[in-house]
């Protein structure tokens, strides 16, 4: 049987990480045979990573046979595709480090600061216009395009295409709910024996992007919930190590899941999603009011300089393997790219989580507001599956945020910052004066100013 030939493009095709995870699973898929074509703003690392790929797709003891390519212009590397993947980070460290550390400054801590909180609100300043631009550009080069994006803030990126391009067919993917039924996984083990791989533990989603909840949690006959139930009973205290080797002192993104299972206890729902993630969405007294909070909860704050570190260490190995000097050893990531490539190119179904408007789905949140829910995706085909209902006091929590998510688009778009600061300082995470909340936000536009449309403007009618 002939590979079903495809045509990908790649924006952030020069990525340290998504890039290299996606080149992994190809490795082990034929059933297609794709043609990907890398843009990036740095040229060089876009053609790096096509060189790794065509070099790994050589071996003998590679099945999936498929050509990287790196390309200097949108227009070239989108024109004619059928999938579109936008895996980018909108700056760089250094405004990173602005995102995340400024507001510790005025007592705000944030464990990730790309999603939500000040850090997320400011992400998607730099982030929005750049999307904007992405979506016109697909509009005229590949309007039929299935667009998949992998970028934080991942629900506003997905908001901003809709709001450009409303007939574009855009997803967000993330892999957050797969560390959960992992952690299911293990729950219905501990209590029946039974060992199953992440994929079979059926769960029903509903949420926004790494706020989501399971409702419901199966195996067969078995209801995995009860399970996770009896292993927050026992474990509520101390957290649980998934993994038996959890580092928390030297692995910023370790996490013993305790905020997971205090929700759980609050709410009566799982909630899915690393711990990092789940603290942001809440209150700033509960799990995040100071460092010294954070290790009583169990997880970490992630630093912008274990970023900048672990980046270095990505870019060397690239090299290193492009010149022999390390072997690029083969392991499926976990992830879902490769899947849903497989399934809309009609390649078989796939049920799994995404991120996609609101037409129903998704119970007590406003219509076209972007949701994470599962999905059925098929031949040209992704479906939203109707989630379980969540209860009023969790509705409560993630309305806060979701429809702030998409008022701060549509400010951005209209480049109106005082709409974006009436929701930043709404934010959970913002638990300070107006008056300071002001200052912050102010301090923070002016370290990422080069990258924000009108920032200077703004700044001056605020007396900067």
């Amino acid at each position: 049987m002939t590979a079903k030939r495809i045509k990908v493009a790649y924006i952030g095709g020069g990525s340290k990480n998504w890039a290299r995870w996606l080149i992994r699973d190809l490795a082990y898929e034929n059933s297609f045979f794709g043609e990907f074509k890398l843009y990036d703003l740095d040229y060089e690392s876009a053609v790096d990573n096509a060189t790794l790929a065509n070099m790994i797709y050589a071996r003998q003891d590679v099945v999936g046979k498929h050509h990287f390519e790196a390309k200097q212009t949108l227009k070239e590397t989108l024109n004619g595709v059928d999938f579109v993947i936008i895996s980018i980070l909108p700056g760089g460290f250094e405004e990173m480090r602005s995102d995340v550390h400024t507001p510790e400054k005025y007592g705000i801590y944030q464990s990730v600061g790309d999603t939500t909180g000040p850090g997320g609100i400011l992400r998607a300043m730099r982030t929005i216009p750049i999307y904007k631009r992405f979506a016109l550009a697909i509009k005229e080069y590949c309007p039929n395009a299935w667009v998949i994006n992998y970028t934080n803030p991942m629900s506003m990126c997905v908001k901003a295409l809709y709001e450009v391009f409303p007939a574009i067919k855009a997803l967000g993917c993330c892999h957050e709910v797969f560390g959960t039924q992992k952690l299911l996984a293990k729950a219905l083990y501990n209590q029946t024996g039974i060992e199953i791989p992440r994929e079979e533990v059926k769960v029903s989603v509903s949420g926004i992007n790494h706020f989501t909840w399971i409702t419901k949690a199966e195996y067969q006959e078995n209801d995995i919930f009860e399970c996770y139930r009896k292993m927050v009973e026992d474990n509520y205290e101390s957290g649980y190590d998934l993994t038996g080797t959890t580092d928390l002192d030297n692995n910023p993104f370790a996490c013993l899941h305790k905020v997971k299972f205090d929700l759980f206890k609050r709410y009566g729902a799982i909630a899915a999603a690393g711990d990092r993630h789940l603290a942001e969405f809440c209150p700033g007294g509960w799990y995040l009011k100071n460092p010294d909070k954070v290790k009583e909860w169990k997880f970490n704050l992630t630093t912008v300089d274990y970023r900048i570190k672990e980046s270095n260490a990505l870019m060397k190995a690239t090299k290193d393997f492009i010149t022999g000097k390390e072997e690029f050893v083969l392991t499926p990531s976990g992830e879902e790219g490769v899947k849903i490539l497989k399934a809309i190119s009609g390649l078989g179904d796939l049920v799994s989580n995404c991120n996609l408007p609101n037409h129903g789905q998704m119970y007590g949140v406003e219509e076209g507001t972007i949701v994470e829910t599962n999905a059925i995706f098929s031949a040209d085909s992704v479906k939203p599956v109707v989630s379980g209902k969540l209860s009023g006091q969790i509705l409560a929590l993630v309305n806060r945020v979701a429809i702030a998510q998409t008022e701060v688009v549509r400010a951005i778009l209209d480049e109106d910052y005082d709409r974006v600061f009436n929701c930043f300082v709404n934010d959970p995470l913002v638990t300070i004066s107006l008056d300071q909340a002001k200052e912050l936000f102010l301090d923070m536009i002016e370290n990422t100013k080069h990258l924000i449309p009108r920032s200077e403007e703004y700044l001056k009618e605020n007396g900067r």
